[in-house]
């Protein structure tokens, strides 16, 4: 599988949403995509217990354990490479996580307005 070019939402090279616990659709720490990335595994966020549940109950429990997936579950304060199409359900919904724009990778925007990242967008560190 052949990634796609590796710039973030900001026109920049992509930097590292996560490695404890590993992220990323190819799971190297970073929300890199291709083509066989259905879901769009573009946008770095920090988990929140808010947005936790919230995934939960929309069908996708990212909390809970999964040893046979090696998954050790997300807890708040975590950073995720979340499908770009659940953030903004979860952002039309009002429970939104916050969002590492340099970890967020370009093809986001064809899912969600960077205006709305931006709405969520963690401080410049």
């Amino acid at each position: 599988m052949e990634k796609d070019p590796e710039i973030n939402v900001q026109g920049e090279a992509l930097v590292i949403c996560g490695t404890d616990p590993v992220t990323g659709f190819f799971r190297d720490g970073h929300c890199n995509t291709c083509a066989a990335d259905q879901g769009s595994h573009t946008v770095c966020a920090v988990m929140t217990a808010e947005f936790l549940a919230f995934s939960k109950y929309v069908g996708n429990d990212l909390s809970t354990p999964r040893p046979e997936f090696r998954f050790a579950g997300l807890k708040p304060g975590d950073s995720w490479c979340l499908c770009a199409a659940r953030f903004l359900q979860a952002h039309e919904e009002g429970c939104a996580p916050k969002v590492h724009l340099a970890a967020t990778h370009q093809r986001a925007l064809d899912i969600v307005p960077l205006e709305v990242l931006e709405e969520h967008a963690l401080p410049a560190s």
